[in-house]
């Protein structure tokens, strides 16, 4: 089997796929191992005449042309296991970094430290910042990713309001609430945005969740509200947050991701109540191998046609 990758990924993740040629020229490759930072389109695809399989590395999809996929027959597949607990675990960092103003504050004792001057940094009332034990987490998008991070924040005492399109089964929901029927709820769009002191973004990104948080959306949130999205950015109306985050209308956000990637807004640069960090939430490199070993499981499962062994998303 000839296989093309769109990007350089760790050697030893494809270990299994010895005596397949990797990294083979584009025309020729039966396989295609994309990544989300390079966009498969429609004329990428038409220039691969031999190309039956599209093994996507990572969770989201989205750079792929699925109507090209299917009119050529083309399957897709994709890696959602391995990325669980990496972007959860990135996630709650960021919550905690925006609260905390963790950044903030490493540039202030750097700067102090290396000046020595200039207003005093150390004091009682001095760098105050607000807890996330007792606050409430809104999770939009309670998926595998969502419920992960569920879990790391009611294990710090917070309540956990979640919207979706479908509810949790009771056995997920008797997991998290650990025996505390009120921990964990269900609320609709409108509440969630109303009564959370955090708002995290899980949830897949398609045409119909475009902006799903607008300008309307931000002036629903608590003006003590923080914002963090390390789904997709174009989830959120990166304008209308920057104007949001300008005028208090919202406390903070962090960002793993953004609506013009790899375009930032630069305004967002300048704002001390923003964390921002580049679409690392799978990056670790434990996760990295692990996405390679479950693209291998879906190329194999594709030799072997085992599809109830793939993860098809097309």
């Amino acid at each position: 089997m000839k296989i093309a990758l769109t990007t350089q990924l760790p050697r030893e993740g494809f270990a299994r796929l010895e005596g397949h040629t990797l990294y083979a020229p584009p025309e020729e490759a039966e396989v295609l191992v994309s990544t989300f930072d390079k966009r498969v389109s429609r004329e990428m695809i038409a220039s691969m005449p031999n190309l039956r399989l599209i093994a996507n590395f990572g969770a989201g999809y989205n750079n792929i042309d699925p109507d090209a996929c299917r009119e050529r027959g083309i399957r897709v597949t994709n890696t959602p296991q391995p990325v669980i607990e990496p972007t959860a675990e990135l996630a709650f960092a960021l919550m905690i970094a925006v609260a905390r103003r963790i950044v903030e504050f490493d540039g202030r004792v750097r700067g102090y430290g290396l000046q020595g001057t200039g207003e005093p940094l150390f004091g009682v009332m001095n760098n105050l910042s607000h807890s996330l034990y007792g606050k409430t987490l809104g999770i939009l998008g309670m998926g595998r990713i969502g419920q992960a991070l569920a879990r790391r924040a009611v294990a710090s005492g917070m309540r956990i309001l979640y919207h979706n399109r479908h509810k949790i089964n009771d056995d997920a929901l008797r997991a998290l609430n650990g025996g505390n029927d009120e921990m964990v709820k269900y609320v609709d769009f409108q509440t969630l945005l109303q009564d959370s002191d955090f708002l995290s973004l899980n949830l897949p990104y398609t045409p119909e969740v475009h902006h799903i948080i607008g300008k309307p959306e931000l002036g629903m949130m608590k003006r003590s509200a923080y914002l963090i999205n390390t789904a997709r950015g174009a989830h959120v109306d990166e304008a209308a947050l920057v104007e949001a985050l300008q005028s208090g209308i919202i406390a903070g956000a962090a960002l793993d991701v953004y609506e013009f990637e790899p375009k930032i807004d630069e305004r967002l640069l300048t704002l001390p109540n923003v964390v921002l960090s580049p679409h690392t939430g799978t990056g670790t490199m434990e996760g990295r191998i692990a996405m390679c070993e479950n693209v291998c499981d879906n190329i194999l499962a594709f030799i072997e046609n085992q599809p109830d062994k793939m993860n098809i998303v097309v």
